[in-house]
């Protein structure tokens, strides 16, 4: 089978890290979590760091097959249908996205016109699905827990966590948004240490305390011998842990805005009649 090639490329406004996996000798290649710029206080979008992406992959001459999402993101806006336009491919996330779309729907109010099967992204993965990249397999583990619809992409030695695990000093996802639930997150992190030890793990997100540079992954040997959050806790511990934790979170900066698009596949609500799209902010609901 041939090595996965990856390149990363991290977004320091959002500590954000969007991946691409490669069949380099094929020339095929899927872009895993992509961030499309946004400055809230315009309220403009910007593609320089999808931009630096793109030149990176048209550099190397590989096609684009998939489009990849680990989840619906709450920090920042996916790129994918800016990536798709340019490069090709497939939108693809998690076959739960659904229960995403109906629970923010409604906070969202977003009417008997927005569709909640998820037929907004072209490919819906299930638990133990399988695909290819060039003759790269490419297998969907289910990891909800922050997210119903969280997955894991798995080709190889290497992973492709989302929010699940951060690196081991700084933790684990949290689970106080809508469908979260820290027991299934734990459960949904003993899936991915029961991968082979020297698994490379790619992060969505590195928050590095002052002195360390961004890590775009770290191994399961080294998540299971130092996660700050879980490592020599059980079950009842870490649940225990993670919710009293979660309650003093702040909400991210970008969740009210970013999640009404990422539910949509990355696409903005439909323009009004002077031409613009709206985001809704709701008041008071959280």
């Amino acid at each position: 089978m041939p090595a996965p090639t990856v390149l990363s490329f991290f977004d320091p406004a959002t500590k954000s890290y969007s991946h691409v996996l490669a069949d380099a000798g094929a020339g095929s290649c899927a872009v895993v979590d992509s961030v499309l710029d946004f400055d809230i206080k315009a309220g403009r979008t910007g593609t320089s760091g999808a931009e630096r992406l793109i030149a990176a992959v048209r550099h190397r001459n590989w096609r684009v097959e998939w489009v990849l999402e680990t989840h619906a993101h709450a920090d920042h806006f996916t790129a994918a249908p800016y990536i798709r336009a340019k490069l090709g491919g497939q939108i693809g996330t998690g076959a739960q996205i659904p229960a995403v779309q109906q629970a923010f729907s409604k906070i969202y109010n977003l009417g008997s016109d927005f569709p909640l099967d998820g037929r907004q992204f072209d490919r819906l993965f299930a638990d133990g699905e399988s695909f290819r990249i060039g003759s790269l397999a490419v297998r969907v583990m289910a990891t909800p827990g922050h997210t119903p619809a969280c997955v894991t992409y798995v080709a190889e030695d290497t992973a492709f966590i989302g929010d699940t695990l951060f690196a081991p000093d700084y933790g684990t996802a949290r689970c106080d948004f809508p469908g979260g639930d820290a027991r299934t997150l734990y459960r949904s992190i003993q899936r991915i240490l029961g991968l082979p030890p020297e698994t490379r793990l790619y992060q969505c997100h590195d928050y590095p305390p002052d002195g360390r540079e961004p890590r775009a992954c770290v191994t399961v040997a080294e998540q299971r011998a130092g996660n700050v959050h879980f490592a020599g806790k059980n079950e009842d511990e870490f649940v225990a842990m993670r919710e009293e934790r979660d309650r003093t979170l702040e909400m991210p900066a970008l969740l009210l805005p970013a999640v009404q698009v990422n539910i949509r596949a990355g696409a903005f609500p439909p323009p009004e009649s002077n031409g613009v799209s709206y985001l809704k902010i709701p008041v008071d609901r959280f």
